[in-house]
């Protein structure tokens, strides 16, 4: 299948090799097709040869069938891929044939050799960062500046806490709160992970697998608390977030992985917040803002991608497996092409 487009590059074959999922449930499900045909474009899409695409912790949850949004199978997962464009379709205006670029969604799936996506979840991805690099930007920048900047309006001068801050959304967080002059302060469960928090932006880290930790983060704002908390495991953690916060602090909850029970009444006496996010909600408004300040982040070179591990797209069960039973995060997982 000859991709449509208004322009197009001839792909050497019309099949490409894709993850695909058949039925929800253990990473097991997650099978190496090889002859998957390319997908063809659409109206204002754009078909692009993927390098390298992140794997974000979501997508373990949609595949075991247990997030809210399933998809219809069979499916392939993955959303930030970086690479090429191979074509465009009707109506694309501001990318080209041979454009570097990563996307923070895609419509057929980013675990492929080709994908396609629409043009405003496309951007360009400077010379001065490599594939990999590209593929860890996409969902963990734009989360950690919608949990920052959108929902908790972060200001600088204030003290931001990233709970769990050594993975792919917590490295983002770090370096955008830094640059936009609030005090970081970061969390991690490894020395390796506590050093690339401090060496990506935090003033300071602390561990939270050591007892008395939370203590140590009340000391380090000379006991006024923090004024935002970025929350990468709130079914552990809220109960306690909600103790070390300002008045007025707002606790962004990005990551969760079941309920806990949390008194209402520590909200009450600092009023203050606790903010889902998510961000298939943003606006378009909101995305060509983003979009906007990560690319002069890039241009700068204080917005610097952090590559966890990477494997190879035959391997994408083990990386599912791994990215929720590992030790520690260390930064975003990758799998290449």
């Amino acid at each position: 299948m000859q991709p449509n487009g208004t322009h197009a590059k001839m792909t050497s074959s019309k099949v490409m090799k894709a993850i695909r999922v058949s039925e929800f449930g253990a990473p097991s499900v997650l099978k190496l097709c090889l002859d998957i045909s390319i997908p063809s474009l659409g109206q204002k899409q754009v078909l692009i040869r993927v390098r390298a695409c992140g794997v974000n912790p979501v997508e373990t949850y949609i595949r075991s069938g247990a997030y809210a949004r399933k998809p219809s199978l069979p499916y392939t997962p993955g959303s930030d891929v970086s690479g090429v464009v191979e074509a465009i379709g009707d109506g694309v205006r501001f990318l080209q044939v041979g454009d570097r670029v990563f996307t923070t969604a895609t419509e057929t799936g980013g675990y492929a050799e080709y994908t396609v996506a629409t043009e405003d979840s496309v951007h360009r991805l400077p010379d001065s960062l490599d594939y990999n690099q590209g593929a860890a930007i996409g969902i963990p920048y734009f989360t950690a500046y919608r949990a920052l900047f959108h929902k908790a309006h972060a200001k600088a001068g204030e003290t931001v806490l990233i709970h769990g801050a050594s993975g792919g959304v917590g490295i983002a967080a770090c370096q955008l709160a830094r640059a936009f002059g609030l005090k970081v302060l970061g969390t991690a469960g490894t020395p390796e992970g506590m050093k690339l928090v401090l060496s990506y932006g935090a003033h300071a880290v602390f561990n939270h697998r050591e007892n008395d930790y939370l203590d140590r983060i009340q000391a380090a704002t000379i006991g006024r608390g923090v004024n935002v908390i970025v929350e990468m495991l709130s079914n552990v953690n809220l109960s306690n977030d909600l103790n070390l916060l300002a008045p007025g602090g707002r606790v962004t909850v990005v990551g969760c992985r079941g309920p806990i029970e949390i008194n209402p009444r520590d909200t009450m006496h600092k009023e203050s917040s606790i903010i889902g996010v998510a961000l298939f909600s943003a606006t378009k408004e909101e995305k060509v803002e983003t979009a906007a300040v990560l690319f002069a982040g890039m241009e700068a070179g204080w917005l610097r991608p952090l590559v966890g591990p990477e494997y190879p797209l035959e391997n994408a069960a083990q990386a599912h497996e791994d990215i929720i039973n590992s030790s520690g995060a260390s930064g975003k997982m990758v799998l290449t092409m």
